[in-house]
């Protein structure tokens, strides 16, 4: 059985105070390997909006995962088609490239299982769980490969 979740689960406020101090952390090069603050043109406003986010590596490849659903961020880029990962002085272009639910289970995995400890509390199955498990909840997780541009 599908378990139905909400498209966008809205941060609370303690949440976006934390995202808020943390993306600055990150834009100013502090945090892990993986933190970045990334950066994506608004799709009305035009405005380059930012949230800090975990950026998995697998298999030599470079992906997003939105653990809180189909965020503004997410519908941002999906309307942008690109997106910009900023921490300290760097700030690196990507394409966004969707991943069909069909290959999303191994990335949710893997995001989880790398990640836990920040979003484990967003997904239904328990980290280490097999790929298997997430085969049902694809369409709630929006999952993008980043290639170079």
């Amino acid at each position: 059985m599908t378990e139905t979740l909400p498209a966008f689960r809205a941060p609370s406020t303690v949440e976006r105070v934390f995202n808020r101090a943390f993306g600055f952390m990150v834009g100013i090069g502090l945090g892990f390997s993986y933190n970045y603050l990334l950066e994506v043109r608004g799709r009305k406003s035009g405005k380059v909006y930012s949230n800090p986010v975990n950026l998995l590596e697998l298999n030599g490849k470079r992906f997003l995962v939105a653990p809180r659903g189909r965020t503004q961020w997410v519908r941002n880029a999906e309307a942008a088609g690109e997106v910009w990962l900023k921490k300290g002085s760097t700030r690196l272009k990507f394409r966004v490239r969707p991943i069909p639910d069909a290959q999303r289970p191994e990335i949710l995995k893997a995001y989880l299982d790398s990640f836990k400890r920040e979003v484990q509390r967003y997904f239904p199955v328990a980290a280490g769980s097999p790929a298997e498990a997430f085969v049902e909840l694809t369409a709630n997780y929006p999952a993008f490969e980043l290639v170079a541009s």
